[in-house]
């Protein structure tokens, strides 16, 4: 009995039933955390509590790497890209909806602070490039900063990707 057991559960998982079925984790998770527990670590990543969190589909500058201003002056884009994020924030809470993890097992997530989407405003505002790939509608706010040149569109810089990959 306890091999027809087995054999039935194997063929299940063979069949490819869903996950949640088994007891696995479920896709996605919601997190809520109040203003308190919440400290801008760059101008895409969180840490909530004990945990960290980093913005789906949105690539900030890193704290020390250096872009220019409009008057070709260098300043830390990454630093400010940071403080745009805890504008953004503010007093508020934070509510996210967490759909996986980056290669780093940091959670992924689409955020909001109140009524503010976090991911679509960062992009919005010029301060984080989209990765048009995960999430298409961000290249059109992109896009639009770009031919406003708000935020780091407002000067030069190295997309973040690439500047990681040098230091």
């Amino acid at each position: 009995m306890v091999g027809a057991t087995a054999l039935l559960g194997g063929g299940l998982v063979a069949l490819g039933l869903p996950g949640q079925l088994m007891g696995s984790a479920p896709g996605s998770q919601d997190w809520s955390t109040p203003n308190a527990q919440i400290r801008i670590v760059d101008g895409d990543t969180l840490r909530l509590g004990d945990r960290m969190l980093r913005l789906y589909g949105v690539e900030a500058p890193e704290r020390g790497q250096f872009c220019t201003d409009a008057q070709g002056r260098l300043y830390d884009c990454g630093t400010a890209a940071a403080a745009v994020l805890a504008e953004l924030v503010g007093e508020r809470g934070v509510d996210c909806r967490v759909a996986g993890r980056d290669r780093f097992g940091r959670a992924l997530g689409a955020c909001r602070a109140g009524t503010i989407d976090l991911n679509a405003s960062m992009v919005a505002a010029g301060w984080a490039l989209a990765d048009s790939g995960a999430v298409p509608v961000l290249a059109q706010y992109e896009t639009a900063a770009r031919q406003a040149q708000r935020g780091l569109w407002t000067g030069g810089f190295e997309p973040p990707a690439h500047w990681r990959r040098g230091h």
